[in-house]
């Protein structure tokens, strides 16, 4: 281990309440690509038309055929990453408080992380824009093989992801949550972010500016970068695991 990480990890250790604040590089490890970049799922899927909430009223049709053939299925093989499961271990050994997402996919949770604030909602879980009943995307699957979109079993109301489409505003409550941890905590360690869509970006500049300590882990350089503590350049299923030995072998 080098000093840049032998010093986050002794940071760590001596800080009262760490947070950690993900985004899509920490599950682009994981098989799931990002929505911006070379490869990024804009690029072959047009986002004003599959997710876009008025084309989503208009005609859903876009939306779904897109969860059909490209999110169910990835979403369906895919595994936390190193990186999920070293953050799930700094919860467990008591070193890390929350886990604020700008992902949709439900892989912290599925590597155990217990407090997950997720800006952009989820994309495993649907409701009924009719009564508002819940259902699995399991559930909306199985469902698109009878209809599309996907009806309520309840009052035939269209379903709807559970997510922030664009044109929508972030819950207010959920944002509420994140800044409220954001100013609480006294080390936020960003992982795999570009820190360029707001108002997510706008938590990691709140803790920094209630004086926590600033950990930049991306493989890329971000928007924050000159106002981070310490920045690593690397992946985050290599870096975090080894934050996480250093952490036990205190």
């Amino acid at each position: 281990m080098n000093d840049t990480l032998k010093n986050v990890s002794s940071r760590i250790r001596d800080s009262k309440y760490v947070v950690a604040f993900t985004g899509a590089g920490i599950s682009a490890e994981c098989g799931i690509p990002t929505y911006r970049g070379t490869d990024g799922l804009w690029n072959k899927y047009d986002p004003n038309r599959y997710a876009n909430i008025s084309y989503f009223l208009r005609d859903p049709s876009y939306y779904w055929n897109f969860f059909r053939e490209v999110r169910y299925p990835l979403l369906k093989k895919s595994k936390p990453g190193q990186g999920h499961l070293a953050l799930a271990e700094m919860e467990a050994l008591g070193y890390l408080e929350t886990v604020i997402t700008q992902n949709i996919d439900g892989l912290h949770q599925d590597a155990g992380s217990s407090s997950v604030v997720e800006l952009h909602g989820t994309t495993r879980i649907m409701s009924c824009m009719g009564c508002s009943r819940k259902y699995t995307m399991e559930d909306a699957y199985d469902r698109l093989k009878d209809t599309s979109p996907p009806l309520c079993a309840e009052c035939q109301g269209k379903l709807r992801p559970d997510v922030v489409f664009f044109g929508e505003a972030l819950d207010p409550q959920t944002l509420a949550s994140a800044f409220k941890e954001a100013e609480q905590c006294d080390f936020l360690l960003v992982v795999g972010s570009s820190l360029v869509v707001y108002p997510a970006a706008a938590i990691p500049q709140k803790a920094r500016q209630n004086g926590a300590f600033l950990a930049i882990i991306n493989k890329e350089d971000t928007a924050l970068d000159h106002e981070a503590d310490v920045v690593v350049h690397g992946e985050a299923g290599r870096v975090l695991p080894q934050i996480v030995r250093s952490l036990k072998n205190k």
